[in-house]
């Protein structure tokens, strides 16, 4: 949950979160399998310090592979790339799993987790923008859900909307999680 924080600003269009989630999805993969290589060769008294370097560096590599190859994407996203590096979600399975595991069930883990984050940063996407736009947008060409009575809610797609929406998700999880 608390990964999801940093990223809540970005979710406004469904483009910004699958591109943020490939990126956090590829630092998790490549991190974990790093970090399992090297688990008994990193001193335990500077593991987090080397888990930071080795994350960081992998973030590096998103930024400028976005620069280069996804320049629109990098620039909707910003600041908030390199904020990866300070995301719990890397730092917490380096220490919990990828430190502990093989290399083959690190980069599984990474894997899945991140492809479990971009989904969720998906789902809080498609739910903001649809509520707030009445449209899912789809490579720039927006998809108009309602008829024109409709009355979006367009604080929605501000950051503040994200965390509306985020506890109406977690709201119905918890519902649906009691069933």
């Amino acid at each position: 949950m608390l990964g999801l924080c940093p990223t809540l600003a970005i979710t406004n269009t469904l483009e910004n979160a699958y591109g943020m989630g490939v990126a956090v999805t590829f630092v998790l993969a490549f991190s974990n399998i790093l970090i399992a290589a090297l688990r008994k060769i990193i001193p335990p008294k500077v593991r987090i310090v080397a888990y930071i370097v080795v994350i960081a560096t992998f973030v590096c590599v998103v930024e400028l592979v976005m620069q280069a190859y996804a320049y629109a994407l990098f620039r909707k996203l910003g600041i908030y790339i390199p904020l990866i590096v300070v995301n719990c979600i890397p730092m917490g399975r380096a220490e919990a799993f990828a430190s502990r595991n093989g290399m083959a069930r690190s980069a599984l883990d990474g894997l899945g987790l991140g492809i479990g984050y971009t989904l969720s940063l998906s789902v809080l996407a498609t739910f903001r923008q649809i509520i707030a736009t009445g449209a899912i947008t789809i490579y720039e060409n927006p998809i108009t859900l309602f008829g024109p009575a409709f009355e979006p809610f367009r604080f929605l797609v501000e950051a503040p909307g994200a965390f509306i929406c985020l506890g109406l998700m977690l709201g119905l999880m918890n519902i649906l999680g009691k069933k």
